[in-house]
């Protein structure tokens, strides 16, 4: 996957490169929802929006409230293992500036069922969310 040298518009956590694209408008909260939804709207539809990838709270998980402070979330481990298993099944880079919408075509060429279900399989959302349809409906 080639990087991307321009600044970035926003700092994004390797497994919320899955779970923005199963988003359908629900969340943990209000406000949670509303920055979710912002940043996944502008993802989609913003041609060249750059993201860089992060394994410490992101841009959307400011305002999720399970975010304990700054750096850490109440699920950091959970979530940091998430994140790995993307970095390390696809080569991501933390702090590599990447087009979003490349990575996510990068990504769902890649993506397996199984390799879906060993990043996401403990993540609460995965069965009540369009994460799997739509990620794997991407690589067929």
């Amino acid at each position: 996957m080639d990087r991307d040298d321009r600044k970035a518009d926003m700092r994004l956590r390797p497994h919320h490169l899955l779970c923005t694209q199963g988003y359908e408008g629900k969340g943990y909260d209000a406000n949670f929802v509303k920055r979710m939804t912002e940043y996944v709207m502008r993802m989609r539809e913003e041609a060249g929006f750059r993201v860089q990838i992060t394994i410490h709270p992101d841009d959307i998980c400011a305002a999720c409230p399970n975010l304990a402070d700054p750096e850490h979330c109440t699920s950091d481990d959970k979530v940091t293992a998430f994140d790995r298993k993307v970095m390390d099944l696809f080569g991501l880079k933390e702090g590599e500036v990447y087009n979003y919408q490349d990575l996510i075509r990068f990504v769902d060429e890649g993506m397996t069922e199984e390799r879906l279900a060993s990043i996401c399989g403990t993540c609460s959302w995965y069965p009540v969310s369009l994460c799997r349809s739509r990620i794997l409906a991407n690589n067929r």
